[in-house]
């Protein structure tokens, strides 16, 4: 607009020419306005300067935001519509309240908005009990003890309070200068990466290794430069070392190759701020008990550590007095929930043979609709779902060496009810949930009896009926006595005609008395009951 011009629409409107186009953007849109809204009365104000501030460009940004049916945040112009009393003043509209949750929360417990963001998008709506007390303690700096079954929240009552740290470790690096890059400094070859992480989760497994890794992608998804890296036997070394010259926070390892990259010098925990030991006691039961002195011993004195533990016994409470100063002890006791609807029965079998016979049997009942058959190994999952197979069933093995893709098709497989037999490993199988699992069969039986609990409960789901059957051989009798203590009830035995076992099943309590020397497994001590002879003698059974 030229210079003449603006005088002349001066003078024919008596406005200034920013003022007159605004009016003449509202006159524009008045159309979609209620009646009440008078231009003129507008125009007036604007031309006044009420509105704090020139027409101009800003004014035409703040027209587009004018919607006058319905609420919208207050802007200069809002306040101008309001002054002319040409629009009614109400009160803003009452929020509705948001029903808070009984108990504590995520945020009460200390947790960041960033972390509590990722933990809603996952699904967690409250914290559990061993979340509850597990978090303050360890945001406080306290060396922790905790005693709490699978399946209890464990990962994230230790993994959230440690990202928890590391976001407040990066707000206040952000408010730190870095200092500037010296450009006459000398520039020699790069030395090799060495990891430093911050946070070590030590667990028995790789599969348990692959679940925490998960979850603390899970949870730190919002923080920036938060990364974890899982150094597992099986992996390629050199596809190890590529992660770890990424210098990860965050580092979960099973302790054999651990100490291996601590022997190549490839991991440093001189910087190390917290150490967790995830499920101590089967670290223990497997023998790893020297492996973990040996990480220990590579650890600062300062640092911070976490044990969990489904069970504190002799063992547990003797590693604690060299691994923890002064720790909180939290102890989550396991409800068991009554399982009425849930038929569970044991089968004693004499070797594998008969095991694999009488399984066969058993996923031929007409009741059945679709099972898990569990295994202690990995490789016995693939062998038995290949011999199902090779029989007729619709099998598929799960376990923690396949591929993830592979695992979701299987249970993809499995929900689709294209696979009617799943043979399973403990880790693999948690937490599936399926309504047409009926069966579930203890081909071995779990190592630790809380396992069991897990295992049955895969069918049963939603109130509806299941069926449990374990075969035992004689040799895991300590495990099914262990089992039963835990469930504090006898599991009834079943026999199959044609199936028979052909060493009578003990009756009365296990392990009450010795046996008879033998000289096949199980050595003198028996497990059957007063001075019945146990399992060992070649002549009664044979080895599986």
């Amino acid at each position: 607009m030229h210079q003449a011009d603006d005088v002349s629409a001066r003078r024919s409107t008596g406005l200034p020419y920013p003022t007159q186009l605004l009016t003449k953007i509202l006159a524009a849109r008045s159309r979609e306005w209620p009646p009440f809204f008078d231009l003129h009365a507008v125009s007036s104000l604007a031309e006044s300067n009420d509105l704090g501030m020139p027409i101009g460009a800003d004014a035409l940004f703040l027209v587009s935001r004018i919607d006058m049916t319905s609420s919208f945040t207050a802007s200069p112009l809002d306040n101008l519509a309001a002054q002319t009393g040409l629009i009614p003043t109400t009160d803003a509209p009452a929020t509705p309240a948001v029903e808070k949750p009984a108990g504590p929360t995520f945020e009460s417990l200390g947790l960041s908005a960033e972390i509590v963001s990722a933990l809603t998008a996952a699904g967690y709506a409250a914290p559990t009990p061993v979340q509850q007390r597990a978090i303050p303690a360890a945001l406080a700096g306290r060396d922790l003890l905790v005693s709490s079954p699978t399946g209890s929240g464990k990962t994230a009552a230790f993994m959230l309070p440690a990202i928890e740290k590391f976001a407040q470790l990066q707000k206040q690096e952000a408010q730190q200068l870095r200092a500037p890059r010296d450009p006459n400094a000398p520039r020699g070859r790069r030395p090799q990466p060495i990891a430093r992480p911050r946070l070590l989760v030590l667990t028995p497994t790789r599969e348990l290794a692959m679940q925490v890794s998960t979850a603390a992608t899970t949870y730190g998804k919002h923080l920036h430069r938060l990364r974890t890296v899982s150094i597992l036997g099986g992996v390629a070394y050199g596809q190890q070392l590529m992660l770890l010259a990424k210098n990860p926070e965050i580092l979960v390892a099973t302790p054999g190759r651990l100490i291996d990259h601590l022997e190549r010098s490839r991991i440093d925990l001189s910087e190390l701020n917290m150490f967790v030991l995830d499920e101590a006691d089967r670290m223990l039961d497997m023998g790893f008990i020297e492996d973990i002195e040996t990480i220990v011993d590579a650890t600062p004195e300062t640092h911070q550590t976490l044990l969990f533990s489904a069970t504190i016994d002799g063992k547990i409470s003797s590693m604690t007095g060299r691994l923890l100063k002064d720790p909180e002890r939290i102890e989550i006791v396991q409800k068991l929930e009554a399982k009425s609807n849930i038929a569970q029965t044991v089968h004693y079998v004499d070797d594998r043979d008969h095991k694999d016979r009488l399984l066969n049997h058993l996923l031929r009942d007409t009741e059945l609709d679709q099972a898990i058959v569990f295994t202690a190994t990995k490789s016995d999952a693939d062998l038995i779902a290949n011999r199902l197979a090779d029989a007729g069933f619709e099998s598929a093995a799960l376990h923690g060496d396949l591929p993830q893709g592979a695992r979701n098709r299987t249970i993809r497989a499995l929900r689709e009810r294209r696979v009617r037999v799943l043979v399973a490993t403990d880790v693999a199988a948690r937490g599936i949930d399926i309504p047409g699992i009926t069966h579930v069969f203890n081909y071995d039986l779990p190592k630790f009896a809380e396992d069991y609990v897990h295992r049955i409960g895969r069918t049963g789901r939603a109130g509806r009926s299941g069926t449990a059957v374990s075969l035992v051989h004689y040799a895991e009798m300590g495990a099914l006595k262990r089992i039963e203590r835990f469930v504090r009830s006898p599991l009834p035995v079943n026999v199959v005609a044609g199936f028979e076992s052909r060493k009578a099943p003990p009756k009365g309590g296990f392990g009450s008395g010795r046996g008879r020397p033998g000289n096949g497994n199980g050595g003198g001590r028996g497990y059957g009951p007063g001075s019945a002879s146990g399992y060992g003698n070649k002549s009664n059974a044979s080895s599986p």
